[in-house]
């Protein structure tokens, strides 16, 4: 029966101040799509981390104490995201399509809807103007959150003849049922970009501090005070009545050990930890949502471990800039460098099935992507590794996929290895070669090695995991890394930086052996210096101290190996005319999950890549946009038009420097003045990366420092203009584009 659109409180508030009212969300009964368009409208009026995580942990706690089972897809639709990044299940849904369900429901002529495009500049905004003025003569029964989810996954799993009428139709029929809100952001969704701050890190925090507000309605025949990670009612009303207390203006003294806000809150960071932990080892909403709802946090460690076939997150390494500043981080602490290779990484699972003793293999990519298709070559490797192997029974090795001549194993660049098909390779189609260099074990026969030290892992993968290269040449090939250790001596070290330096490698890779601890200066200069732990195990999704990257690019000058996101242009000048130039590019800020533009590039493209760059992102289309439709922070640059973000491109520059203009950065190093790079220059698409693994405003700012520390202060102030008409810049250009089409 068709129901008046509800009216729901604010979200932004405490969640220890937001009582989940009966009258509103009634108990066991699914919830209306509506709240969850609430929730989002209300996250697109802030930009706080602060209000972000209240308005969405009072979401996702409304949704636990009233209908667990909305958990899931909520969690789906809130991070934009219809499964685990491994499975790749996308709504595949096309630009028109969209517009003509749009324009069907709506009535209005293609002319109204560009009107509007270009009035409002996002389709969400469209499609809820549009949609305003439409009365319906039947009504119809409220969208809910699980229907939307499944209709998502209809869209995406409708193939074949006459898929994209299907889709349409789907469509068409969320829209009409669509009312208010919901009509702005089930577009949005559809489109890919709900355009708000809801980023991974945000909804892990959010959905650990509401599972801790959430004790009475989950568990199962325990009792709050059974549960370690859980606020009791008592402890809740107690933050309540704290927190009523100090607006009322009351001076209230209290004992941190009994202070109701501080055990609160160290519940809250307790669970977040627990559940960053497991997710980053284990990143599949399906299973996390379901423990939580059946265990609570208490069993979610046990019934979501680290699992053969699902892909953790990989370990990443913080850049230095010279052999000097390793020595002086890491002391007297032994460390084993490492080549660093210029191919894919990749993260390969081998193991025996328990019902017939076949051996199933899985290849992910760094940022999760399954590409097993991509490597046949490498699972027929790893089949033959465990027919070889018979006390073998399964391993997670953490990898670089490298191009090689397959008649004497010499290393090939990164461009031959993007070479290969993608997608349903089959065997007799591989044309270029390639060894697997593993350096890292992380799983062993049924064993999570994670918490060990690299030296052992190191040496189980050595031992149990020996190189191999087939008899047929243009098999994959399995090899360790080449290493040397530090107690080989400092002059050995540097040997072997020299040879990386004149070798096809990107650098050396640097990892402490054994568990140490480090000197740490203190932010204040009124703090004192204090030594912390520095562990040598394998930590998912963080960039550590103990792995230290040196690429030869950071040392032939500064930093200058960016990776950033085109995400706007300019029409060029002169015989550029035709073609984007200069390209806007951008950082990714991880706290808002949002794009940041840095710095204008012209330089170091060939014109056959201009060619391609401009069907990519030809004027108007679903790639280009005259309106900022991809919330990215321009600051002050002013584009032409838009890019979807949706490639990362290496950057080299001359130097970091301050800017006006920029607002990438902001406050890290200037209080008015955003960073920028002088005279950037394209170098490659890292086909290996996706947009949130591109580098970061806090990289930059670091960058900088560096180089000022050094006593290089570059160029002085960026003004942020780049002028593409000057003869000397065209001949310099002209000449690279020569050399890089030849």
């Amino acid at each position: 029966m068709f129901q008046e659109m509800p009216t729901y409180p604010q979200l932004v508030v405490d969640p220890s101040l937001l009582e989940v009212d009966p009258e509103i969300w009634h108990p066991n009964k699914p919830i209306q799509y509506s709240f969850l368009a609430h929730a989002l409208s209300t996250l697109t009026t802030t930009r706080s981390r602060i209000a972000i995580i209240n308005i969405l942990t009072n979401t996702l706690r409304v949704i636990l104490k009233t209908h667990p089972p909305s958990l899931l897809p909520s969690l789906y639709l809130l991070s934009n995201t219809l499964s685990p990044a491994y499975e790749s299940i996308e709504l595949g849904l096309g630009y028109a399509v969209i517009l003509k369900a749009i324009q069907h429901v709506s009535g209005l002529p293609s002319g109204a809807l560009k009107r509007l495009y270009a009035k409002t500049g996002d389709p969400g905004d469209v499609a809820f103007e549009a949609k305003s003025n439409v009365r319906t003569l039947i009504p119809h029964p409220p969208l809910l959150i699980t229907g939307v989810y499944d209709s998502m996954l209809k869209i995406a799993r409708a193939k074949g003849q006459g898929a994209a009428k299907q889709k349409q139709s789907i469509v068409e029929k969320l829209l009409v049922a669509a009312r208010g809100e919901e009509v702005r952001f089930l577009v949005r969704t559809l489109f890919q970009n709900l355009r708000v701050g809801a980023v991974r890190t945000s909804i892990l925090t959010a959905l650990a501090r509401a599972m801790v507000m959430t004790p009475l309605t989950i568990m199962r025949d325990v009792t709050p005070s059974d549960l370690s990670y859980y606020a009791s009612d008592t402890l809740v009303a107690a933050v309540r009545e704290l927190s009523f207390s100090k607006s009322s203006g009351k001076k209230i003294k209290v004992e941190d050990a009994e202070d109701p806000s501080k055990i609160l809150a160290d519940k809250f960071v307790t669970a977040e930890a627990l559940l960053k932990r497991v997710f980053v080892q284990h990143p599949n909403y399906d299973h996390i949502a379901k423990a939580l709802v059946d265990t609570g946090l208490d069993g979610l460690a046990e019934h979501v471990p680290l699992t053969i076939g699902i892909p953790l997150h990989p370990t990443l390494g913080s850049p230095t800039r010279s052999l000097d500043e390793i020595y002086d981080r890491l002391e007297n602490l032994s460390f084993a460098a490492e080549f660093k290779y210029d191919g894919q990484r990749a993260e390969i699972h081998g193991w025996k099935s328990s019902s017939d003793g076949s051996v199933l293999v899985k290849i992910f990519s760094r940022h999760l992507e399954d590409m097993t298709d991509k490597y046949p070559d490498i699972v027929q490797l790893v089949q033959d590794i465990f027919t070889s192997n018979s006390d073998l029974q399964s391993f997670i090795i953490d990898t670089e996929i490298v191009a090689i001549d397959p008649r004497n194993g010499e290393l090939r660049t990164f461009q031959e290895l993007s070479a290969r098909a993608r997608k349903d390779v089959q065997m007799t189609e591989i044309k270029i070669a390639v060894c697997v260099f593993a350096f890292d074990l992380l799983y062993l026969d049924g064993q999570i090695l994670l918490q060990d030290p690299f030296r052992k892992r190191r040496t189980l993968l050595r031992t149990r995991l020996p190189p191999v290269i087939p008899e047929w040449k243009g098999a994959a090939r399995l090899d360790h890394v080449r290493s040397v250790e530090s107690e080989a001596g400092r002059e050995a070290i540097e040997e072997f930086w020299q040879e990386a330096v004149d070798s096809r490698v990107e650098g050396l890779m640097v990892k402490l052996l054994d568990s140490g601890e480090i000197l740490e200066e203190p932010s204040n200069k009124k703090d004192r210096s204090r030594r912390r732990p520095l562990p040598a195990t394998y930590e998912p999704d963080k960039r550590t101290s103990a792995w230290l990257k040196l690429k030869k690019d950071y040392v032939t000058g500064l930093g200058d190996s960016l990776d950033l996101v085109p995400v706007g242009g300019w029409h060029g000048n002169g015989r550029k005319v035709q073609w984007w130039s200069p390209i806007l590019l951008a950082l990714y800020e991880p706290s808002s999950g949002k794009l940041v533009a840095m710095c204008k590039c012209m330089s170091g493209f060939s014109d056959v890549f201009y060619k391609a760059m401009t069907e990519k992102y030809a004027d108007e289309s679903e790639n280009c946009s005259r309106q900022n439709l991809w919330n990215v922070d321009t600051g002050g640059f002013k584009p032409q038009v838009y890019f979807k973000p949706q490639e990362v491109w290496e950057i080299r520059g001359a130097d970091v420097t301050v800017s006006p203009v920029s607002v990438a950065g902001l406050r890290l190093v200037s209080q008015s003045r955003g960073l920028s790079l002088r005279f950037p220059r394209f170098i490659k698409v890292r086909e290996d990366k996706n947009i949130e693994q591109a580098s970061t405003p806090e990289f930059l700012a670091q960058m900088y420092r560096s180089q000022q520390g050094k006593g290089e202060k570059g160029g002085g102030m960026d003004d942020g203009e780049l002028l593409d008409a000057s003869l000397e810049s065209e001949a310099q250009e002209s000449e690279a584009d020569l050399s890089n089409s030849s």
